[in-house]
């Protein structure tokens, strides 16, 4: 399918005007309004003419099933049908690694992971799936592929980030695109606008009217996500604007609009970036939204960041809690004057223009048809090959690596050896993420359960997550899965990423016991292990892969050869990080961008 052009995108102005013409301000507005599902019911769509409804991470049905998810969507869907001029709602989700938030969905490697597999053709076939899957609940409209160029690995939102290099992070996104548009089309929304890679450590600030207690809202804990991005416009375009000057000569018809600030203002009050340069220079045709409650960093007043969000370019608002407030918060900005009535006819027109295009018009629901797909063997096969291309091998002594599949024993140990919440990391199931001792348990394949598949039947395989085996257990190979705990956004940030305690215990007792130690490291990002790399003989970064943990024994086991490269530069220490302190230093890297054994 070739991607959409901008002259398809207006192929429907002239009953784009029509409806107009028909439509209420209270309609209007409606349709400018993105609800969470928890804090609206079907029946409001229809007093208030919604445009949009959300799960939020994590925002699923009591019963978490593809089956109760499908019921869920239909619902509001079928509730936009009855509104007086039966505009279709679109319903969104947060899938940025597949449909992550269902139970029983395949759940992808993070972008990370992507960025080291560096192979445009299997990112388009995993947006197809993760499309598949979606429609067979209803949902349209995903809010990714994150296009950030994250420059700083202390961010708790790297790994979804492809790469550290624009060249690298455009190809993938616009695969990702082309893979949900394929057969029946899932929105796909490029974020977040603009530079949320390059904020500066240190520059996030807190907002006192803002109730810390509230999702997303920034904690004293948040040290760059929402933060300041510092440049001078010549490299804001160079660096960080280029994936959406691509994005939309590839017909994008979505982007999400991102916490942070540029030189000081907030990205939800940039007329200049929004309207003047995206909509105006770069002839964005499509809509923009609010990130969760972005508006309201705005402002002490509410009414203050409603008037300055709308006037700089904003079409569609994230509320996502009072929306009610918000409807008619705008009611009376345009009443007043404060927001012209050309602006509201704007962003309508715009949402509406998104809707014919993906054909909501007609055809408003998903397929539940495809119901039999989620989590299928297929899907599966193709997330397990994921992760063996996002697989970079970064030591390798003594030719440790294959491992032979009949070795008498072998010893697994590690924090995230047994745990595919853990290796799925955030933005699986709920927002953060979680371990199995969270209860996030998603359905899928650990490392250890790989291991034992894959080994020759007469080979014995230990497990001790603490590595706390009895004296007499020794082996010729041991395997540690370690690494990171899964966070999301600001919850992530951490001025010093690396091994826990715990982690380090571990390989410290693997390797007075084993011959070889094989790390395999579970991280969102790069973590500074230079310290712990004598106690490895081999160490493969296999990222948050996913669920798909055969991906990883396949590589280890020498079925399929590595192919992945760093998508990051690799700090030695923590003084060459940021990006811009590691080229400035005298000292090289670790292992360099690219590099992968």
């Amino acid at each position: 399918m070739q991607t959409m052009t901008h002259t398809s995108i207006f192929a429907h102005e002239a009953r784009i005007d029509a409806l107009v013409d028909q439509m209420t301000l209270a309609e209007k507005i409606g349709q400018m309004t993105q609800a969470e599902k928890n804090s609206i019911t079907p029946a409001d769509v229809i007093t208030y003419s919604i445009g949009s409804v959300l799960s939020g991470g994590g925002g699923n049905p009591p019963e978490n099933n593809p089956q109760e998810w499908a019921a869920m969507v239909r619902a509001y869907l079928e509730a936009g049908q009855q509104t007086r001029l039966a505009i279709p709602l679109i319903y969104g989700v947060d899938g940025v690694h597949g449909h992550n938030n269902v139970q029983g969905a395949v759940v992808f490697p993070h972008n990370i992971g992507l960025g080291a597999a560096n192979d445009a053709d299997l990112v388009e076939r995993i947006g197809e799936v993760a499309a598949r899957e979606m429609l067979a609940t209803h949902v349209r409209w995903t809010f990714a592929p994150a296009v950030s160029v994250p420059h700083d690995i202390r961010w708790g939102r790297t790994y979804e980030g492809f790469s550290e290099d624009t060249d690298v992070v455009i190809p993938l996104a616009l695969a990702f695109a082309r893979g949900l548009e394929k057969g029946q089309r899932v929105l796909h929304s490029y974020k977040h606008f603009v530079a949320d890679g390059g904020t500066t450590w240190g520059t996030t600030r807190t907002y006192p009217w803002e109730d810390g207690g509230n999702w997303q809202a920034a904690t004293g804990g948040f040290k760059i996500d929402q933060g300041n991005t510092m440049l001078d416009e010549a490299a804001l375009r160079q660096v960080h604007l280029r994936p959406y000057v691509e994005a939309v000569k590839a017909g994008a018809l979505n982007i999400m609009v991102s916490f942070s600030s540029w030189n000081g203002l907030k990205m939800h009050e940039h007329r200049y970036l929004l309207t003047d340069v995206l909509k105006g220079e770069y002839g964005f045709p499509g809509f923009l939204v609010s990130d969760w409650k972005g508006i309201d960093q705005i402002a002490a007043s509410h009414y203050d960041c409603v008037v300055r969000s709308i006037n700089a370019g904003m079409d569609m608002v994230m509320v996502p809690y009072d929306f009610k407030r918000f409807i008619s918060t705008l009611t009376e900005a345009v009443q007043k004057g404060d927001i012209p009535m050309t602006r509201i006819d704007d962003a309508v027109r715009r949402i509406l223009r998104v809707k014919f295009a993906l054909g909501l018009f007609d055809t408003p629901f998903g397929d539940e048809t495809l119901l039999s797909e989620v989590g299928s063997p297929a899907h599966r096969a193709l997330a397990r090959e994921a992760v063996r291309q996002a697989a970079v091998l970064l030591k390798n002594e003594g030719e440790t690596l294959p491992l032979s599949k009949s070795v008498p024993s072998i010893l697994v140990a590690g924090s995230a050896a047994d745990d595919v919440g853990m290796q799925c990391g955030g933005w699986t199931i709920s927002w953060q993420g979680g371990s199995k001792a969270d209860g996030v348990m998603p359905l899928g394949t650990s490392v250890l359960e790989a291991v034992r598949q894959t080994v020759a039947p007469g080979t014995a395989v230990h497990f001790n997550a603490s590595a706390d085996f009895a004296t007499d257990v020794t082996a010729e190979i041991g395997i540690a899965v370690i690494g990171e705990a899964p966070y999301a956004e600001g919850f992530g940030d951490n001025a010093h990423p690396s091994l826990t305690a715990y982690d380090i215990a571990v390989l410290t007792k693997l390797r007075e016991r084993c011959s070889k130690v094989v790390a395999v490291l579970v991280s969102g990002r790069p973590l500074v292990i230079t310290n712990e790399l004598p106690l490895i003989d081999a160490l493969v970064a296999a990222w948050w892969f996913g669920s798909e943990a055969l991906g990883v024994t396949d590589v280890v086991f020498g079925d399929y050869p590595f192919t992945g490269k760093l998508p990051h530069s690799w700090p030695r220490a923590i003084d060459q990080v940021p990006l811009a302190n590691l080229k400035a230093s005298s000292d090289a890297p670790l292992w360099p961008f690219g590099y992968g054994l």
